[in-house]
């Protein structure tokens, strides 16, 4: 057992030499070009120093296979040089990972980086041909081509007879069962002319009509020169005839399709279509069938491959370049035969009803993209135009059902919610997922058409790896962009939550001016702060270094910060006013001085109307205090001189019993909050007592309540008559005898600003 378990041991130690020494040799044998390759080296001396060009034309011998394989084994059991390729070995891998790390510090990051490394990679895979230098070497061939085709011929007498006899038979057999249908339902009373609502049988009949004595004279014309021999004035003829029936089916389908939106307010539609777009649409349906028709084998051994190439894509971009003029000039009439439709299916069936009316409005937006999809596929295929027409009809159908998604998503977001009641935030992330909806829609379509056209959003580089970075960053703008948006729909909402979410009662006009005041500023404020986060992220995303940016951006804003010292103490204060809301829009205020209205606030300047008219624009910097008039209420000061003749109870009561009248007063009534609040007997001037009371008034309606007290109270005592205390004057002369001599007293009425009296004039207010 012992002796069993030391062989297999034996054996995997072997199995484990030679297992090195075999993984050895073959590094050896990969890396010994590399290593060796522009010196000399001791495998290639062993080997007989024949040249490396000699070594790979002829294959080597066995005795050279068995020298190489000695001076293998003798350099592995020679310590120095086994250390020696070592040390070389370690040396070329350091030196591979060091150009790695090279070229991928040189290749430019982000989207910007992998776009230029998409485009080196297309220049360096082979010399691309142009679609302009394509169509220019396919001109020049046709050319050639038809100069030989003409030179070949043996007489173009027989040319112009083998197509004249062929055509001729062809057009005298249609021309003879056109009449001949003609005379026939005018014998049996028949109407040429479709009807104004015609039925399905005139529709059918309409068809044949149009369509028979071609088609008969066609198969007549193909049966007879079926049998005989082919030449190119027989082909030209036929191709004529096969793509004049093509444009009269073309045009008589189209024909039959309108008058099926007969009924209605449609038929003046109708009739311009009838009138006006057959020509058209025959034309159309010609050129198609040319271009078509270019493609057969027969025609292209007949003309030439070239020649026929170029006949068949001037057909398909003309055609194309009618069917573009064709829609933009029967736009309206085809709208107005999609959309217009009884007002009963548009009662009942309102969700189709709305349907059709979004297709009419965008029916020609696909038709207008399949021709432009068509033109830049046929110019850019070179060659390959076949299959143009058919990669167009799938975008256009892509594209209709992408605005019909997109419809549906439009009519789903405008329906009203079952919640009675919703956030603001709610609202407004619903609002974020429509648009979201409409956003990844159009996504999806441009997958899908490129897909068509053979690329892909999702590979736009070509390589794999340049593919990889392109898409990781467009979807690391696309999501900075959308979190961007994101955050400022919630900042936007929890702003206007916070400042314009008015209150009801008297604190209602501030909320509503201090919002006015300050939401402007914020919103702008958080949002230029999220559009330069976004800008810088979005930038970093392409490539583009932003620390040289943000470095320039600190330099200016500390240059800024130190020589606009005042703009920022502007600004400073400005901010913590409107923060702490001392002033507002429409507020009565006294700003050092200054006294009038508040009509507009920046970040640094308030504007301000006094009673003069006069606007003021002060710096926030300059404002030492601010008492505003306007928050809460206003208080009436008013202050009577009570005559010294006149008892004080008596001015009391009559005081008072103004005071309540003027509450009364369906005028001042809103504006007066308080009764009457006497604060007694404030001082003694000349004689005369002065009563000081208040009253609790609106804001900014002080004035106006104590001016009208005033007025009332001079009325009152008018009425009683009765005087105010006014200040007056005693003179007395003196007489030589040394007796006094009393003058009549004179009285001097002082002017008194609200009624009262004072010996210098005074305002109550």
């Amino acid at each position: 057992m012992m002796g069993r378990r030391g062989e297999v041991s034996m054996i995997k130690g072997a199995a484990l030499h030679w297992y090195r020494g075999i993984v050895l040799l073959c590094a050896l044998l990969v890396f010994s070009g590399s290593v060796w390759g522009q010196s000399a080296s001791p495998l290639a001396a062993l080997s007989g120093g024949g040249n490396s060009q000699a070594a790979q034309d002829e294959a080597p011998s066995n005795e050279q296979a068995r020298a190489s394989l000695d001076s293998v084994i003798s350099m592995l059991e020679d310590q120095e040089r086994r250390d020696a390729l070592l040390t070389q070995l370690r040396e070329l891998r350091a030196s591979l990972e060091g150009a790695d790390a090279d070229v991928e510090a040189e290749s430019p990051r982000g989207l910007l980086g992998a776009i230029a490394d998409s485009l080196t990679s297309l220049s360096d895979s082979g010399e691309v041909v142009t679609p302009l230098e394509y169509w220019q070497r396919l001109g020049e061939r046709a050319g050639d081509t038809l100069t030989q085709r003409v030179a070949s011929l043996d007489s173009l007498l027989h040319l112009v007879v083998d197509f004249a006899w062929v055509l001729g038979l062809w057009g005298g057999s249609a021309a003879l069962m056109v009449f001949g249908g003609r005379s026939l339902a005018k014998r049996m009373d028949m109407q040429l002319t479709l009807s104004a609502e015609p039925s399905t049988w005139m529709l059918i009949r309409h068809m044949l009509r149009r369509l028979l004595p071609w088609g008969l004279a066609f198969g007549l014309t193909l049966g007879v020169v079926h049998g005989m021999i082919s030449t190119l004035g027989m082909t030209l003829a036929m191709v004529i005839a096969y793509i004049t029936l093509c444009g009269i089916l073309f045009s008589a389908v189209c024909e039959v399709v309108f008058s099926l939106f007969s009924n209605g307010h449609r038929r003046v539609a109708l009739r311009i279509l009838h009138r006006r777009a057959a020509r058209w649409l025959f034309i159309i349906g010609a050129l198609v069938a040319l271009g078509d028709a270019s493609n057969a084998s027969e025609l292209r051994s007949a003309l030439g491959a070239s020649l026929a190439e170029m006949v068949s894509m001037l057909s398909n971009v003309t055609a194309a370049l009618l069917t573009g003029a064709f829609t933009i000039r029967f736009k309206r009439p085809v709208k107005h035969l999609i959309r217009n439709r009884p007002y009963r299916y548009r009662r009942d069936k309102r969700a189709s009803s709305e349907l059709i009316q979004v297709i009419g409005s965008l029916w020609h937006v696909p038709i207008l993209l399949m021709v432009v999809v068509s033109l830049i596929a046929i110019l850019t295929s070179e060659g390959d135009s076949r299959s143009a027409f058919a990669k167009a009809i799938v975008t256009a159908g892509l594209l209709v059902v992408t605005l019909i998604i997109n419809g549906l998503i439009h009519r789903h977001s405008e329906q009203p919610s079952k919640l009675r009641r919703q956030s603001q935030y709610r609202r407004r992330l619903v609002r974020f997922g429509y648009t979201l909806a409409h956003l990844i829609s159009w996504l999806i379509f441009a997958e899908l058409a490129t897909r068509v056209w053979g690329l892909s959003l999702l590979a736009f580089g070509g390589d794999e790896g340049i593919s990889q970075r392109i898409g990781q960053s467009l979807i690391s703008i696309g999501m900075t962009v959308l979190l961007a948006w994101l955050v400022w729909i919630l900042a936007d909402t929890a702003i206007e939550r916070a400042l314009l979410s008015s209150k009801r009662g008297r604190s209602g006009r501030a909320q509503s001016t201090r919002a006015q005041t300050i939401t402007p500023l914020i919103r702008n404020v958080v949002f230029a702060t999220i559009l330069i986060i976004a800008v810088i992220v979005a930038l970093a995303n392409l490539g583009v270094n932003v620390t040289p940016l943000l470095a320039g951006a600190g330099v200016i804003g500390l240059a800024v910060g130190f020589g606009a010292q005042t703009l920022v103490q502007d600004l400073i204060t400005g901010l913590f006013i409107l923060i702490e809301d001392s002033l507002a829009i429409d507020d009565f205020v006294d700003l050092s001085g200054h006294m009038g209205t508040v009509e507009g606030l920046s970040l640094r300047t308030v504007r301000l109307r006094d009673l003069d008219g006069i606007v003021h624009t002060i710096p926030f910097s300059q404002i030492k205090g601010i008492q505003n008039f306007s928050r809460e209420f206003g208080i009436a000061l008013i202050r009577v001189r009570v005559a010294h003749h006149m008892k004080i109870d008596e001015a009391i009561a009559i005081v008072r019993e103004v005071a309540e009248e003027l509450r009364r007063d369906p005028m001042m009534r809103h504006y007066i909050w308080s009764p009457l609040e006497l604060q007694g007997v404030e001082s003694f001037d000349a004689g005369a007592a002065i009563l000081r009371m208040r009253m609790r008034t609106a804001p900014i309606m002080q004035w106006d309540v104590a001016r009208a007290f005033n007025l009332r109270l001079k009325r009152r005592f008018d009425d009683l008559g009765m005087e105010l205390a006014m200040p007056r004057m005693s003179v007395s002369l003196e007489q030589a005898s040394g007796e006094a001599a009393n003058l009549p007293t004179a009285t001097e009425h002082a002017t008194t600003a609200g009624g009262d009296v004072s010996d210098t004039p005074s305002d109550t207010s």
